[in-house]
C-alpha cells in the first residue's frame, strides 16, 4: 500500500537540512512505503511569531529539499498571518506560485478566529491549496489568544466554506476535536500528534467518513512506523485504511 504523508518537518531546529540526512529520511520512510512526505517546515526555529526574512529563509529550505528529493518532498509555505495580507500574499506568491508548493502551513501566530486569518484565507482560495492549521485541545485559557483549539480551527473552516482546511494532530484534538468537526465538508484532520490512542482513528472514521481523515506522522518528534501502524491496526475497512493512507492526501494535494 502506497502512503503519503501529510505532515512532516524534516529540517526541525537545523536537524535533517545537510543532504546526506535527506538521503536517510527518504530511504527510512520508503522502507515503510511512503511515496511522499509533506514539508511544512521547521516552524518553531525563529519563535511563535517569525519575520518575513525568518519565513524566507526556512521556505527556501523547504524548496531546497524538494529538488534534493526530486519531488518525493512537497513543500507547504510557512506564513505568520500577523504580518499582515501584503506579506502574506507577497511569500504564497512566491511559494505556490513559482517553486510549485501545495499548500500553506499556519503554528502559533496567531488563534485561527484571528481578523488577521483573512489574508492566509484570501490567498489559499486564490491558489486552490489547502491551510493546515496547527491545533490541539489546551488547558490554559492564557494560550488562546495564539493557540488553537479544535473548536477555533473548525470555526475557520465555517468562516471560509470554500477554502480547505486540515486541522492538524488527531490525537492533540481528540474525541472533542472530531465531534467539533462534524458536518464540515472543506475539513480534514491528520492523524499526528502523540501515541496512538485506542478507538480514536475508528471513531474519527465513523463520525466524519473515510474521505475526512488523513495520516500525517509529524516526523521527526515521532516515529513512522508507530504513526502507519496506527491506521493499518485500526478496525476500519481496507478501503478505508487506503484512502486514509494515500488517497485522500493525492486527492487534496493534487498528486
Amino acid at each position: 500500500m502506497s502512503i503519503i504523508d501529510i505532515h512532516t518537518h524534516p529540517v526541525f531546529f537545523n536537524d535533517g537540512i545537510k543532504p546526506a540526512e535527506t538521503r536517510l529520511m527518504i530511504k527510512h520512510a520508503r522502507q515503510q512505503g511512503i511515496e511522499h512526505v509533506v514539508s511544512l517546515g521547521d516552524v518553531l526555529r525563529y519563535g511563535r511569531t517569525p519575520k518575513s526574512e525568518h519565513l524566507r529563509i526556512l521556505n527556501d529550505e523547504t524548496a531546497g529539499l524538494i529538488q534534493r528529493s526530486r519531488g518525493f518532498v512537497v513543500g507547504f509555505c510557512y506564513v505568520n498571518p500577523l504580518l499582515g495580507e501584503k506579506a502574506v500574499r507577497a511569500e504564497v506568491d512566491r511559494c505556490v506560485g513559482e517553486k510549485g508548493f501545495r499548500g500553506i502551513k499556519l503554528e502559533l501566530s496567531c488563534n485561527a478566529t484571528n481578523p488577521a486569518m483573512a489574508g492566509v484565507m484570501h490567498a489559499a482560495r486564490e491558489h486552490g491549496v489547502p491551510v493546515l492549521q496547527h491545533s490541539w485541545n489546551q488547558l490554559y485559557k492564557s494560550s488562546r489568544s495564539f493557540h488553537s483549539d479544535p473548536e477555533d480551527t473548525c470555526a475557520l473552516a465555517k468562516e471560509w466554506p470554500d477554502v480547505r482546511i486540515i486541522m492538524a494532530h488527531l490525537t492533540g484534538s481528540g474525541f472533542r476535536g472530531v465531534r467539533a468537526a462534524r458536518g464540515l465538508d472543506n475539513l480534514v484532520v491528520d492523524t499526528s500528534g502523540g501515541g496512538p490512542e485506542n478507538g480514536l482513528i475508528e471513531y474519527a472514521v465513523e463520525q466524519l467518513g473515510e474521505r475526512r481523515v488523513v495520516y500525517g506522522s509529524d516526523y521527526p518528534i515521532r516515529d513512522f512506523p508507530c504513526c502507519i501502524n496506527r491506521i493499518k491496526g485500526a478496525d476500519i475497512s481496507a478501503r478505508a485504511k487506503q484512502r486514509l493512507l494515500h488517497d485522500n492526501a493525492a486527492e487534496l494535494l493534487g498528486l
